[in-house]
């Protein structure tokens, strides 16, 4: 599909030295600033009522950024919730806001149109806190369960805790705690599709530019992923072996599911949307669309961007590009949520913003 350049315009710049990311989407698309002023936005969901939430962790906080006079901005920014412990992952489910702390997970009885929270929340999950990868996601499946994943510790070791470098399910008052997959050694993003748990994951460091590819997941329960021994290098075939750690043995790696798509290594992708909007062509119906939010260990730096991938095929394809300009960082992508008018929207943790993106014919 041709593209085109589309540059966001953020009116009058603070300094003469600032600069705005010219953001690359296919023809027919546009860009647009929803939401800024935040410290950290990272993760989002949509309320029953269709009001978007956003965790910022950085504040301990989760706001509110409704667009009820549907203009495709936010109309305000309402703090539900403070005081949190580095809040990440969001969920509705049952009557309950569900927020996953790095410290475990609280929720908050919620009614539709709530503006602010009651109370501290009640906690019904206890993670480890903290560690290499701090993040915590929460998501429920068609079963019902909440699935909980927490990174890893470190870049490449052998945990003590069992709940590291795994997703968990729960029953919904978080019950019932066991493994459901493991080795993911830091699994930020998870989406359910047509009845399959679909899962993002960053791969190890100091390997070079190029090793291990990052990974993308069809989550089953008792599946093993192949972290800390192996890793995914062409998707969809056997792991190898990571000679490198030097524990086990390379038999390990027949037991590991691979990747069924991959993308540049060290991009470092985090949170996706499958698009169930009816505003988009019909051909992104269905696609798995994933934030790489960039990495460090890389020496010409990747990620930055947005990316399709066809759960089908596992085809790749860039969809939004251009916070990177040359090795400078102009935004950081984090998650993506379809809104309740068919738009997508993107958090940047990099610039403290949520951009829109949407389609005219």
């Amino acid at each position: 599909m041709k593209k085109l350049a589309f540059t966001v315009l953020l009116g009058l710049f603070a300094s003469a030295c600032a600069q705005t990311p010219s953001l690359t989407v296919p023809s027919g698309f546009s860009v647009n600033e929803y939401a800024s002023g935040f410290e950290q936005p990272r993760f989002m969901a949509l309320a029953p009522n269709g009001d978007l939430f956003v965790s910022d962790p950085a504040a301990g906080t989760v706001i509110i950024v409704p667009d009820r006079n549907k203009d495709g901005k936010a109309d305000s920014k309402t703090v539900y919730a403070s005081g949190l412990n580095r809040p990440h992952g969001l969920a509705f489910y049952g009557g309950y806001l569900y927020v996953a702390n790095t410290d475990g997970v609280v929720r908050y009885a919620y009614k539709s149109g709530d503006q602010k929270a009651s109370g501290s929340g009640q906690k019904v999950v206890s993670l480890p806190a903290g560690g290499g990868h701090w993040t915590r996601t929460v998501t429920f499946g068609p079963d019902g369960k909440m699935y909980v994943a927490t990174g890893s510790t470190c870049n490449v070791c052998e945990e003590t805790d069992n709940r590291r470098a795994a997703i968990w399910v729960y029953d919904a008052d978080g019950k019932n705690g066991k493994p459901y997959a493991t080795g993911l050694r830091n699994s930020v993003g998870q989406e359910w599709w047509n009845g399959t748990l679909y899962a993002t994951n960053n791969g190890r460091d100091m390997l070079g530019d190029d090793l291990p590819p990052e990974g993308f997941y069809k989550v089953t329960a008792g599946g093993f992923y192949g972290w800390p021994y192996c890793y995914t290098t062409k998707a969809g075939e056997a792991q190898v072996w990571d000679k490198d750690f030097g524990r086990k043995n390379a038999d390990i790696c027949k037991t590991a599911t691979p990747a069924f798509a991959l993308t540049t290594a060290h991009s470092a992708p985090l949170g996706m949307a499958f698009y169930t909007g009816d505003t988009f062509p019909a051909a992104y119906k269905g696609q798995m669309f994933v934030a790489l939010h960039g990495s460090w260990n890389r020496t010409q730096k990747s990620g930055y961007k947005v990316i399709t991938i066809d759960p089908a095929s596992g085809k790749v394809s860039d969809f939004l590009t251009g916070f990177l300009r040359g090795q400078t960082t102009l935004g950081r992508p984090v998650d993506l949520q379809v809104a309740a008018d068919g738009s997508l929207l993107l958090t940047d943790d990099g610039e403290g913003k949520i951009w829109r993106i949407q389609y005219k014919k």
